[in-house]
């Protein structure tokens, strides 16, 4: 099975690690659906903790969709459907290792470019200025999954230029430098191949496509990057799991071009 390249990154809270420990145990079938968690006291005793940071993981989950409410007793396993990190979000290197596939691409442009108006706009910056691209089809065990370009800040360009992008992570090896990935957005859309993208996917002209536009800030506001991935919709599924209480990140709505 492929996986992802290990290296240092900021150590995980502790809360963190209890929280990535019960998803394991769940997406493992240890925990099955249907099935209580651990009590507060046995995951205290567990992890040498207080109760604090396993009541934080918890919560982590519930907001996942994975855990019931609880209301007072145990929570119930919902769900072993897999659910993303932030880091895979970002990445579709992290994303693709995440799932047993080898990541690959087909590179196009890769450097500085002047931004036009809609990227400058999209990163808060002047129609002109010099953004980093990356723009390239991104294979899944040598199969063609997703076309992609990705527009970052200038400042993270030299540790960009480091990075063996067939393979490696760009936003693992972004963190481990010290960039600020805090908050991103996802915008998800549906249309139809033109012959250029149907060529380099791999299907015909008009099949339809999965598309996805992010943007990733700091934690200032600050545009690090935005990115369009364009994915061949044959390939990828997407679902979102809910328990009442909290509130849902996806937004679902009809354009108001439609009438």
């Amino acid at each position: 099975m492929a996986q992802l390249p290990t290296g240092p990154l900021r150590r995980p809270q502790q809360h963190e690690e209890i929280a990535d420990y019960l998803r394991d145990e769940i997406f493992a079938g240890h925990i099955p659906a249907g099935e209580s968690l651990p009590s507060e006291v046995e995951l205290c005793e567990q992890f040498n903790t207080s109760r604090g940071p396993v009541r934080q993981a918890v919560a982590t989950l519930r907001a996942e969709g994975l855990l019931s409410s609880g209301r007072g007793r145990r929570s119930l396993v919902l769900s072993n459907t897999r659910t993303e990190t932030f880091e895979e979000i970002l990445s579709t290197t992290s994303w693709l290792y995440r799932m047993g596939k080898n990541p690959g691409e087909v590179l196009e442009r890769r450097g500085l470019v002047l931004a036009d108006d809609d990227v400058a706009d999209k990163m808060q910056r002047e129609p002109g200025s010099n953004v980093y691209v990356l723009d390239r089809v991104r294979t899944s065990d040598d199969e063609p999954l997703v076309a992609e370009v990705m527009y970052f800040d200038p400042s993270l360009a030299e540790v960009i230029d480091t990075v063996d992008t067939s393979d490696q992570s760009i936003h693992r090896e972004l963190i481990r430098a010290g960039a600020d990935f805090n908050n991103l957005s996802r915008a998800f859309s549906v249309e139809r191949a033109d012959a250029n993208l149907a060529a380099k996917l791999g299907i015909e002209e008009n099949d339809p496509l999965v598309v996805v536009e992010l943007k990733a800030l700091t934690h200032n506001g600050n545009v690090l990057e935005y990115a369009v991935h364009i994915f061949r919709a044959d390939k990828v599924t997407f679902g979102l799991n809910n328990v009442r209480g909290h509130s849902s990140p996806l937004w679902f709505q009809v354009d108001s071009s439609i009438h």
